[in-house]
């Protein structure tokens, strides 16, 4: 369900959102925020088999553009913006939220990761990001804003993150870089951090259900964040009253990062 906002803060907006899988997708959360205070939307699916999983949801946001984008695929982001060039001529925000480690790295000690299964996971994790930063900057001609999603384990030792902790810290440092470097374009960019989620991805993690319940003991708000809490303050982000924040690691966790 798309969120009822009489406010159509973001009309006029174009944006591409990458990584919506499912309704419970934290990149399907921002789409809808999105969506909701009146910005066009452009997003990808994975590969054939998320198609049918996706699409409903496109036609939902009633996105103009509806491409796949697997990075392990050449060529395909590259189409992706390309096409968006080609339509709109112009791009006012992305919201990246992909990330992936093969099994037997994420599942392993930081010390025992393979070289082939760390280089997989901060290519998609990380440079994808950084990729997309610069295949958008050409289209951000009134400036803009990037968004990447993060998480607490960049910073401190999570049970069971294990590499992806890495990747995310990576990922966390490329923002504020990309953010000196495209600045002076009026282009801000954001790395999101929200806390634990019951998402796809975050079933991959052993011992997840744990996570989510100590935070929610823990937190200060003493509740769980939802993918529509992490899309609504995302959604604030892009617009122009937030053109003065960039470059930094804005948690959404109900305070869950400040408590020891």
């Amino acid at each position: 369900m798309i969120p009822d906002v009489k406010a159509k803060l973001l009309e006029g907006k174009k944006g591409l959102v990458v990584g919506i899988a499912n309704d419970q997708s934290i990149a399907w959360g921002c789409a809808k925020a999105f969506r909701a205070f009146g910005a066009e939307l452009a997003v990808t699916y994975l590969n054939d088999k998320a198609r049918p999983h996706v699409e409903p949801l496109a036609a939902a946001l009633e996105a103009a553009i509806v491409l796949p984008l697997d990075m392990a695929v050449p060529g395909q982001l590259e189409t992706v913006f390309a096409r968006i060039g080609e339509e709109w001529g112009e791009l006012d925000f992305l919201v990246h939220s992909i990330a992936f480690s093969p099994k037997d790295t994420l599942q392993g000690r930081v010390v025992d990761v393979p070289r082939d299964g760390f280089l997989t996971t901060m290519d998609i994790s990380c440079w994808s990001f950084i990729r997309m930063a610069h295949l958008a900057e050409p289209l951000m001609k009134r400036g803009g804003t990037l968004f990447t999603m993060t998480y607490y384990g960049s910073q401190m030792v999570v049970k069971n993150y294990n590499v992806m902790g890495l990747a995310k810290a990576a990922l966390e440092s490329a923002v504020r870089y990309i953010a000196a470097e495209l600045g002076p374009k009026g282009i801000r960019v954001h790395a999101i951090s929200p806390g634990p989620l019951a998402t796809r991805a975050a079933s991959g993690i052993p011992e997840f259900d744990e996570l989510l319940h100590k935070a929610q003991e823990t937190a200060p708000t003493r509740s769980l964040v939802s993918i529509d809490d992490v899309g609504m303050a995302t959604a604030f982000l892009a617009h122009d009253a937030a053109r003065l924040i960039t470059g930094d690691t804005l948690y959404i966790d109900g305070g869950y990062h400040i408590i020891d």
